[in-house]
């Protein structure tokens, strides 16, 4: 069954290789490329999935996550936060914030799959 994997990356190179990876997946993507433009997305389409970039222009990932988590009716939303910044206090800072998971770019793609598989299972 085709789940919905929400993109929200300001970056495009990650967004086409991920976009690509997801679709071969199996999967119904739809991109964001900012943090406001990310939150309405998973507003009006709740997606399964977000694969949520921390460092975005107009909230950061941590801010969209926030949003989200705050918000009942997005409780099934899964979010899987990347960034090119792995120190603990961000990974600690994304579960706080009630992000499913956390990885540091650069990622293996296989790497990746896996995990959208295991949180797209749970």
């Amino acid at each position: 069954m085709s789940k919905k994997v929400l993109i929200a990356d300001d970056e495009p190179n990650i967004v086409i290789s991920l976009e690509f990876l997801m679709k071969r997946e199996g999967h119904a993507v739809s991109v964001a490329r900012d943090g406001p433009a990310a939150l309405e997305a998973i507003r009006t389409a709740k997606p399964d999935l977000v694969l949520l970039d921390v460092m975005m222009p107009g909230l950061s990932g941590f801010e969209v996550c926030q949003a989200v988590r705050g918000d009942e009716a997005l409780a099934g939303v899964k979010i899987l936060m990347l960034s090119a910044k792995g120190r603990d206090t961000d990974i600690a800072k994304g579960q706080a914030l009630g992000a499913d998971a956390y990885m540091t770019k650069p990622f293996s793609t296989k790497e990746l799959a896996e995990k959208v598989r295991e949180l797209l299972a749970s």
